[in-house]
């Protein structure tokens, strides 16, 4: 069998920029260190804000009516929300686009950066900067992450990585990214059954 070639290595040789691209409400940036164990820059948001607070997502923001391209909204909000320099983002190209539970229309942007880059949080969006393994991410199996909707309780596929716990649009994205830049097919269902403590109440 032939071995794998490097995760940094097979992201730039896969991924390209679409020729042709919707101009997307929204776009967040998969920004990835390039190192031998690479590692993919998340974010905590801020749980002062109105909508997904406190939750694990990617750098990135609804488009600016100064914003020029999918590209631009990313770098943009990464820039604000982490300090991320865009100079020292280096892209590859980008994921098909998402579709938020909000309705929004999200486009993930994917870029290599430096390993060692200072960044800060901007405290009134940001909690917590925090980098996890992309090697760590892929090994993962899915987790159950109870999410109320109404009067029901619906369980989500999650990744627990770094005390924190990544669902929803960033899980899906984080799919997005293994099958097309890395083409490797993981398992993720749109729910999970309940864990059995809860089965068993």
């Amino acid at each position: 069998m032939k071995d794998r070639l490097p995760y940094t290595e097979m992201l730039q040789q896969r991924l390209r920029f679409a020729k042709r691209t919707a101009e997307a409400q929204a776009s967040v940036l998969l920004a990835i260190t390039d190192e031998t164990d690479p590692k993919v820059l998340l974010t905590r948001r801020s749980l002062s804000l109105n909508q997904h607070a406190g939750e694990v997502a990617f750098p990135g923001g609804k488009r600016d009516p100064t914003d020029t391209s999918n590209v631009s909204v990313a770098l943009r909000e990464a820039w604000e929300e982490t300090a991320l320099d865009p100079f020292a983002v280096r892209l590859l190209g980008d994921l098909p686009m998402q579709k938020a539970k909000s309705g929004l229309l999200v486009k993930p942007i994917v870029g290599l950066i430096p390993p060692s880059l200072e960044l800060m949080p901007q405290p009134t969006e940001i909690d917590r900067i925090f980098f996890a393994s992309l090697h760590d991410l892929l090994q993962a199996q899915p987790m159950p992450h109870e999410v109320r909707f109404a009067d029901r309780l619906l369980y989500f596929p999650s990744i627990q990585i770094e005390n924190e716990v990544v669902w929803g649009l960033t899980a899906r994205i984080l799919m997005s990214l293994f099958h097309y830049g890395l083409d490797i097919e993981k398992q993720w269902p749109f729910l999970l059954n309940p864990p059995l403590h809860e089965r068993t109440k």
